[in-house]
C-alpha cells in the first residue's frame, strides 16, 4: 500500500436521495418517481419472479401518475453482455429513467443501464439479501459467475424503495444471506478507520459512515433470529423491518461510506472455486468476515460472537458450508492470490497483506468454524 493511500483525505459520505420501506411500498413507486420529478418513460428491468409478481401493481401505479414504461426480463447475471443488452433496450425505448426491480445483480445491471446512458436510476429490491441497492457501485461478472470488477458512479440512486411483503414472501436464505453481507459492516468499517484506509468512494470515513455500521451490527444481534422466523412464517414484523433496514441501508451505507476490507477480498478469491458459485454473496462475505477476525488477530470473545450469531441465523462458518468440501491446497492458494490482487480491499487493513496469511487465516478460520 502506497504511502498516498495512507495521508489524510477529505471525509465523505454517499447515499440515495430517497429511502423508503415498508408493506406494501410497491403501490407508491408512480407516486415517489412523481415526487422526484421523474415522468417517464421508465425503463424497468425486472428479475422473472418480481415480474410475475408485480407486472399488476406497476401497471397501476403507474398508471395512477401517467408514466409510461417499458419491461425488460434480467437474465442471470450482471455481466457486460446483460449489461450491454439493456443499455441497447433502454435507449431504443426512449427511457428517461432506469427502475431496477429485484435482487442484487439486477439491480447493479440497473446501475450499470443508467450510468451508460446518464440517466437517473431507481432501485426496487425484492430481497433483503445484499447491501448493493444503496450503492453507487455494480459488481460484474464474468458470464460464467467468476468476480471480474467493481464499477464505480458518480451518484447514489435518486430512489430506493424497499417492499418488505416481497421479502417476506422470499426464500428466508435470501434474508439470511443479506445478514451475512451486513455482519460483516461494522468489522470492515471499523479495520478501514483504524487503518485511515479509503472507504468505498475514495474518501475518509464520517463518524456518521462508522455509527450507522456500527448500528447495523447491533440490530442483527437484536432481531436477526426473529427476523427470520417471520419470514419462515411469510409474515411482516417490526423485527423483519428492522433487519431489511440494516440489510439494506445501514449496511448499504456502511459498506460504501464506511470502507470495505478482508471479508469482502475473500468473497472475490472464492468466486475462483467453481464450487462456491452456488454460494451467495452474503454467505461467501460471512466466511470471509471469519477469516478478517482470524487474519486481524482479534480476540477469541469477539469471534464467538460472530461464530454464534452465524450458527443462530444459519450462515456459513467453515469452507463446505460455502461448497468446498475438503479443498485441496492448490484452490485454496488460487482463492488466496486472487483476494488480494492489486486493488482489493484486503489491502486497507493497516499492514501488508499477502497470500500467505490469507492461505493461512482460511484455513484457521475454516478449523474454528468446524470447532
Amino acid at each position: 500500500m502506497s504511502d498516498v493511500t495512507r495521508t489524510p483525505r477529505l471525509a465523505v459520505l454517499g447515499a440515495p436521495s430517497r429511502y423508503v420501506q415498508g408493506s406494501g411500498a410497491t403501490r407508491a413507486l408512480g407516486a415517489e418517481l412523481t415526487h422526484l420529478g421523474h415522468i417517464g418513460p421508465v425503463f424497468l428491468l425486472a428479475g422473472p419472479t418480481v415480474r410475475s409478481i408485480l407486472e399488476e401493481v406497476w401497471a397501476e401505479t403507474f398508471a395512477a401518475s401517467t408514466i409510461e414504461y417499458t419491461v425488460r426480463t434480467f437474465g442471470e447475471e450482471c455481466s457486460d453482455r446483460e449489461i450491454d443488452a439493456g443499455v441497447a433496450e433502454a435507449k431504443a425505448s426512449g427511457a428517461a429513467v432506469i427502475v431496477g426491480a429485484g435482487g442484487g445483480k439486477c439491480l447493479d445491471t440497473a446501475r450499470a443501464i443508467a450510468a451508460a446512458l446518464d440517466l437517473p436510476v431507481v432501485n426496487c429490491p425484492s430481497l433483503a439479501s445484499s447491501d448493493a441497492p444503496c450503492s453507487a457501485l455494480s459488481v460484474v461478472y464474468s458470464d460464467d459467475g467468476n468476480f471480474d470488477r467493481y464499477v464505480f458512479y458518480k451518484k447514489n440512486p435518486d430512489l430506493v424503495l424497499v417492499d418488505t411483503d416481497l421479502v417476506a414472501r422470499a426464500p428466508v436464505r435470501y434474508l439470511v444471506s443479506g445478514m451475512g453481507d451486513a455482519l460483516a459492516t461494522w468489522f470492515e468499517a471499523r479495520t478501514v478507520i483504524e487503518a485511515h484506509s479509503p472507504n468505498q468512494i475514495h474518501g475518509g470515513t464520517t463518524l456518521a459512515a462508522g455509527a450507522l455500521a456500527r448500528l447495523c451490527f447491533e440490530t442483527l444481534l437484536t432481531d436477526g433470529v426473529a427476523a427470520l422466523r417471520a419470514v419462515e412464517s411469510g409474515v411482516v414484523t417490526p423485527a423483519l423491518e428492522h433487519i431489511v433496514e440494516a440489510n439494506t441501508l445501514l449496511s448499504g451505507l456502511g459498506f460504501e461510506s464506511g470502507g470495505l476490507a478482508i471479508a469482502h477480498s475473500v468473497h472475490n478469491g472464492l468466486t475462483t472455486a467453481p464450487a462456491t458459485h452456488g454460494a451467495m454473496h452474503g454467505e461467501k462475505v460471512a466466511f470471509g468476515l471469519l477469516v478478517q477476525l482470524v487474519v486481524e488477530g482479534r480476540p477469541q470473545d469477539e469471534i464467538d460472537t460472530v461464530l454464534e450469531f452465524s450458527r443462530s441465523v444459519g450462515l456459513p462458518v467453515t469452507l463446505a458450508d460455502v461448497g468446498l468440501v475438503a479443498p485441496d491446497r492448490a484452490t485454496l492458494e488460487l482463492v488466496a492470490t486472487r483476494s488480494v490482487e492489486e486493488g482489493e480491499t484486503a489491502h486497507h487493513e493497516p499492514f501488508e497483506v499477502t497470500a500467505e496469511m490469507i492461505y493461512a487465516g482460511v484455513v484457521a478460520a475454516d478449523a474454528i468454524g468446524r470447532g
